[in-house]
């Protein structure tokens, strides 16, 4: 074997040796999407049993607010038929809608002493919270794996094995603007 043959085999080796390096890597960024999903998909599935429970209780003592109830209710089925689906785009506009749901059954509980007092409303609500809130952190996460998915499969070389083995992007969680906007709290005790 000549000197240029084993040349070119050694850099034939390490292009290989690269180019399995690179497809590895976009391997992982997409199964960190997956993994950073399946985190907020458990809390979502949390929220969504607790928050039958606090209807329920909310019906106990609010029977003048069926609408807000109702409102509730049916984000939570479009929240979860969106979960489903993995329907990425509905989840986020159904999250808006629960999240404004939720805040205006909250504000309403103002107005109402005795459940505000209720041990299980307030375990509930503090629950549903906690849960919001680990959903806005894991939604971050999420975000940030779909970004790095979303960068390494454009960036060249990485988009050359990302077109060969059809590696996709991703798409972001985002929640609608009217979720981003501030609270008007004067309209939700009006």
């Amino acid at each position: 074997m000549s000197l240029t043959s084993v040349a070119v085999l050694v850099i034939l080796i390490l292009l290989a040796a690269y180019a399995v390096s690179l497809y590895n890597g976009l391997v992982r960024l997409k199964h960190g999407v997956s993994k950073a999903w399946a985190n907020i998909d458990v809390l979502l599935k949390q929220r969504h049993e607790e928050l039958p429970k606090l209807v329920e209780t909310c019906k106990q003592y609010m029977q003048h607010e069926r609408t807000t109830l109702e409102r509730v209710i049916a984000a939570r089925q479009a929240v979860s038929s969106a979960r489903e689906k993995g329907d990425i785009g509905a989840l986020g506009q159904a999250e808006s809608g629960l999240r404004a749901g939720l805040s205006q059954l909250f504000a309403l509980a103002e107005n109402y002493p005795e459940l505000k007092a209720n041990d299980s409303f307030q375990h509930l609500q503090q629950r549903i919270s906690g849960l919001e809130h680990g959903i806005a952190d894991r939604r971050e996460l999420y975000n940030e794996a779909v970004n790095l998915n979303n960068v390494r499969i454009e960036q060249f070389p990485d988009v050359l094995i990302a077109r060969a083995f059809g590696f996709q992007a991703a798409e972001l969680l985002e929640f609608s603007e009217a979720e981003k906007a501030d609270v008007d709290l004067n309209a939700l005790f009006s």
